[in-house]
C-alpha cells in the first residue's frame, strides 16, 4: 500500500508507509490487477476486531466506541459502527468499523480505538476477555 509519486513510460514510483520508494516496471501493472483507493478519494474504512467472552455487554461497548471516536482529530465523522460479526466456541468477535480521511490516519485509529477498547474491557469488565474454560464434576457426597 502507498502513493503514486510519479508515472513514467517504463516504471511507476511508489511511496509506501515506511517512507521508502518502490519502483515497480509499468508492466506489473499491466498483468497484476490492483486497486485504486484513492481515485476519486482517499477516504477509507478501517476495521477493529475483538474478541471476548459471551458476557461482554456489547451495547457498552458501543457506548465506549462512540465516546473514543467523538471529538478524535483522525475520525472524520460518518462512520461509527460496532457489531457482533461471529461467534465461536469460546468467543465472540466484536468488529469496530471507523471511517477516515485516508489509510495512514485510518491505520493510527484503529491502533488507538484497539488499545484503548482493551483498555475499557480490562477495567471495567475483565471477566470478559476471552478465556479458556474447565469445568471438572461436582464431587458426589456420600452421607
Amino acid at each position: 500500500m502507498g502513493n503514486v509519486e510519479e508515472i513514467n513510460l517504463t516504471y511507476v514510483v511508489v511511496n509506501i508507509w515506511d517512507k521508502r520508494r518502490l519502483v515497480l516496471p509499468i508492466t506489473y501493472f499491466i498483468e497484476k490487477p490492483f486497486q485504486n483507493w484513492t481515485r476519486t478519494s482517499a477516504e477509507i474504512l478501517g476495521t477493529v476486531f475483538i474478541y471476548t467472552d459471551f458476557k461482554v455487554p456489547v451495547q457498552k461497548l458501543r457506548e465506549k466506541l462512540t465516546d473514543l471516536l467523538t471529538g478524535h482529530p483522525l475520525w472524520d465523522g460518518k462512520v461509527n459502527v460496532l457489531q457482533v460479526t461471529d461467534l465461536k466456541e469460546q468467543t465472540i468477535e466484536l468488529r469496530c468499523l471507523m471511517s477516515c480521511r485516508n489509510s495512514g490516519q485510518a491505520f493510527d485509529l484503529r491502533c488507538y480505538v484497539r488499545e484503548e477498547m482493551i483498555n475499557y474491557i480490562q477495567k471495567y469488565f475483565p471477566d470478559c476477555l476471552s478465556k479458556t474454560r474447565i469445568d471438572y464434576p461436582k464431587e458426589v457426597s456420600v452421607h
